[in-house]
């Protein structure tokens, strides 16, 4: 069985919509005995990481998603929440990945949000990209970023290098919505839930 966290992200339906295409079932779910007896766990999210934060300590699912060993899939929000910190409202986030989040930097010709198609670079095998052509492009919409590090496994460029796809243990992340990503984010997908990390 397959979690998605109920975190209250706008993204949730899509995600679940991009799962029931691929003919995979998954389970909505805010109880911390679902999450952590599921086979895996996608943790959602848009918005600021103050509120992300807020609502997963409202449900009681911080220490819940920090302890879990099964395969995890931060998205979008969810992966920055994955980090210690982020700088949006200097909130303390779920520290089980190395770094804080940062404001993109405003820079000639760049918008901030990135919001838009962009494509990948890897200096790595990445089990998630497995089968995904080398430029395939993945759909952002953001405004914060974390940072190119050792646990950073894509990155990608918007006026600066920052972190696409993350992993340490069994939590990964990809900062672009897989969801909204055509062929390509649908693989993705189907690579999670195959073990392809």
């Amino acid at each position: 069985m397959l979690a998605i966290v109920d975190s209250g992200g706008a993204n949730i339906a899509s995600v679940r919509f991009a799962l029931e295409r691929l003919g995979i079932h998954s389970e909505l779910t805010a109880d911390p005995a679902v999450i952590r007896s599921a086979e895996r766990v996608i943790l959602p999210g848009v918005g600021s990481a103050a509120e992300g934060m807020k609502r997963l300590q409202a449900k009681g699912l911080v220490d819940c998603v920090r302890g879990l060993t099964q395969p995890v899939l931060g998205v979008c929000l969810g992966m920055q929440l994955l980090f210690e910190q982020s700088e949006e409202g200097n909130t303390p986030t779920l520290g089980i990945i190395p770094g804080k989040v940062a404001l993109l930097p405003d820079s000639p010709g760049i918008t901030v949000p990135h919001m838009g198609w962009n494509t990948l670079t890897t200096g790595r095998e990445v089990g998630l990209l497995d089968g995904i052509e080398p430029e395939s492009r993945f759909y952002f919409v953001h405004s914060y970023a974390a940072p190119v590090n050792a646990f950073t496994q894509a990155s990608c460029q918007h006026g600066t290098p920052f972190a696409a796809i993350v992993q340490r243990a069994n939590f990964s992340g990809c900062q672009f919505h897989p969801e909204r990503s055509g062929v390509a984010g649908a693989r993705l997908l189907q690579n999670f839930v195959e073990g392809r990390v």
